[in-house]
């Protein structure tokens, strides 16, 4: 009995070889594949395989390899009709009724596949050629030039209502045909069938064999109703289930890619074209759960790249619901938020690699976005409304299947429940150790204007008002606790010179040449404070003017533009135990190595810093308990980064220093 390569390629969508071959072999999860004893031979030390991204089993003792249907065919002896009915019976699909019906629809589909291979071409060789200009000319302003056109196979679609029609015609492709691979539009009322995309820039879309599918067309006049239009259903292409550049990206995923999906073509091709190349897209819908499965076969944990602005928050909590449901160990979603006003081309476009690398690193968890979206929509002044809020986690903890992973969750999002709402225990002078300090609150119209302490002990006033108020009720006496007494906030904006800014300039002093090889990096750098901005733009102009070569040269020149206090400065913020790669003798490849994760820090602390700003602002404007709990959480993540400054310590191999005893 033959099957139909489409039935069979759905069983093998359906079921990943893991799954199929868990149920003889214990497997585990080592790196992008999983491992175990082999099912053909007695052993004791693993050699048994399984790759899911590249869809096969290998077994080193024996020599078998295959797929899915092998396996049962191997270990249980089946035929292959047989080993076919067992997985689609798994899969939960009906067996194909093999008639000559059947065959003829599989041989139209391999008809359609050449049709589609046609007209891709037609498309690319008409935008190279002189009637392109226009579709060059977008592109070009796009920053898409002619390696990237060849490379994503892109085309146009000339403006006349029948130039494709009639460039396949000419190569014997029928009308039908063309209709039922979506070319050409059709119907009752339409007399002589049109081509379907006409003055748009064409994107090739393909199936996970990497055959060409559908198109994607970008229209480029503004008056066109629809900016984006996509090829319609058809017997190849069923959008909600493919996913943009998903062909390539599931083989760079395989080779340790980052798995991103982004919103649209030119998003994906701006983000591979970066380096970026397990960089995906959904075809011109929100996420679908096919797809979301593609995403999860390609990596366990891929990227969702949203707007920061509320419409992509909207977008990125509509794909957190739907994942929840399907959640597993190991498996989930992290979340990158874009600046506002930003797409991913736009940011590549103006910082390159290393902008989405910084949106990456500051990429969320699942968790942390599902409890920020709750807390961001509940109202908790009321018992009745926290426990409100208590019941919605609830029932949001129940839509996950896994029980193992229901169970993390419940007991994470209850622990930050617990920790929202718990009394803040006070150790400074006025209060006892777990009691309300009440007279560290503030009024519903921010501080009191004598700050914090002024109705004294156990006072529990708001500034404004004389009427006690209860803990955990907006205006009441929040906490202000040690960390919100030493916050910008209250104390104003510090003068001094943050500890990692002033090691960076630092160490550029004493190694002048990490100026030349980093100064378009250094430009980009954001400094809090306006001291070291300015030394680092003498020391950019210094790079400009050449004067880099030595640091006892570049000294001279600072302290003739009266930088010599400033350095005085830095200097006596770096510690020698800790921070010698940022001094003079330290070797070269120490303190590259040194330079790079300091960047790191640098990065990540300023967008916290600038987080922390946000939060006292609406700390200050509306004191709830919601805002006081991220005000809090920020501040939690500051003082982690703190403690990862550890990570630059211990270097020593190339500068012969000892490693930093524990």
């Amino acid at each position: 009995m033959r099957f139909p390569p489409s039935f069979l390629d759905e069983i093998r969508a359906r079921l990943p070889v893991s799954e199929v071959v868990g149920k003889r072999v214990q497997l585990k999860k080592q790196g992008r594949e999983w491992r175990g004893l082999s099912p053909f031979n007695p052993e004791k030390t693993p050699s048994f395989y399984v790759n899911d991204q590249k869809g096969f089993y290998h077994c080193f003792s024996s020599g078998k390899h295959g797929d899915q249907f092998d396996f049962l065919m191997d270990v249980e002896g089946l035929p292959f009709p047989e080993a076919v009915e067992r997985l689609a019976s798994l899969a939960g699909l009906p067996m194909p009724v093999q008639s000559r019906e059947e065959e003829q629809r599989e041989s139209r589909r391999k008809t359609l596949h050449e049709v589609m291979e046609l007209a891709a071409k037609y498309f690319e060789a008409v935008l190279q050629n002189r009637a392109g200009a226009k579709g060059r000319g977008y592109l070009a302003d796009r920053g898409l030039g002619p390696a990237t056109q060849a490379r994503f196979r892109l085309g146009y679609a000339l403006p006349e209502r029948f130039a494709l029609k009639e460039a396949l015609g000419s190569k014997g492709v029928p009308v039908e045909d063309m209709i039922e691979a979506g070319l050409l539009v059709h119907g009752e009322d339409i007399a002589i069938p049109y081509d379907r995309f006409r003055d748009r820039v064409m994107f090739p879309i393909t199936d996970l064999r990497g055959r060409v599918v559908a198109f994607g067309g970008r229209a480029l006049e503004k008056e066109v109703s629809a900016k984006y239009l996509n090829s319609p259903e058809t017997s190849l292409f069923h959008k909600g289930s493919l996913l943009y550049n998903g062909f390539n990206a599931r083989a760079a995923a395989h080779n340790g890619a980052t798995v991103i999906a982004a919103e649209g073509y030119v998003d994906v091709i701006a983000l591979v074209e970066a380096g970026f190349a397990g960089a995906v897209a959904p075809l011109g819908t929100a996420l679908t759960e096919e797809q979301l499965a593609l995403l999860w076969k390609m990596a366990p944990e891929p990227v969702l790249l949203f707007d920061g602005d509320k419409a992509g928050r909207r977008a990125a909590w509509r794909a957190m619901d739907l994942a929840l449901p399907h959640l597993k160990p190991g498996v989930s979603l992290s979340f990158g938020l874009l600046p506002e006003g930003q797409d991913p081309d736009d940011l590549v476009r103006a910082g390159g690699r290393e902008a989405v690398d910084a949106v990456l690193q500051q990429a969320r968890p699942l968790a942390d976005v599902l409890w920020s979206r709750e807390i961001e929509s509940a109202s908790v002044d009321t018992p009745e409304r926290r426990a409100a809020l208590e019941a919605r986690i609830g029932e949001i903890v129940r839509v996950i299947a896994d029980e193992t992973v229901r169970k993390h969750y419940r007991a994470e999002l209850m622990d930050r429940f617990r920790r929202l709402f718990a009394p803040a225990i006070v150790n400074g002078e006025g209060g006892r150790r777990g009691e309300w300090q009440g007279g560290q609150g503030y009024g519903t119209k921010g501080f009191g204007t004598k700050g914090f302490g002024a109705q004294g002990r156990g006072g529990g006033f708001a500034a404004r008002g004389g009427r006690r108020q209860a803990p955990g009720r907006p205006g009441a006496g929040v906490p202000a606790g040690e960390a919100m007494r030493h916050s910008a906030l209250v104390r104003g904006a510090a003068s001094e010179i943050p500890r990692n800014e002033a090691l960076l300039l630092f160490a550029l002093i004493n190694h002048p040449w990490l100026i030349d090889r980093c100064a378009e990096e250094l430009a980009g750098l954001s400094f809090q404070n306006r001291e070291a901005a300015e030394l680092r733009r003498a020391l950019i102009d210094a790079h400009m003017e050449g004067e880099t070569e030595d640091a006892t040269h570049l000294a001279a020149r600072l302290e003739a533009q009266g930088f010599a206090p400033l350095a005085a400065r830095l200097a006596r913020a770096a510690i020698a135990r800790h921070d010698w790669p940022a001094f003079a003798d330290a070797a070269p490849a120490d303190v590259e190595l040194w330079w790079h994760q300091r960047m790191v820090l640098h990065r990540r602390g300023h967008a916290l810093s600038s987080e922390l700003k946000e939060a006292e602002k609406r700390l200050a404007e509306e004191p709830t308990e919601m805002n006081w709990a991220r005000f809090l959480d920020v501040q939690s993540q500051l003082a982690a980064l703190d403690g990862t400054e550890a990570l630059v310590e211990g270097f020593g191999a190339a500068s012969g220093r000892p490693a930093r005893s524990m």
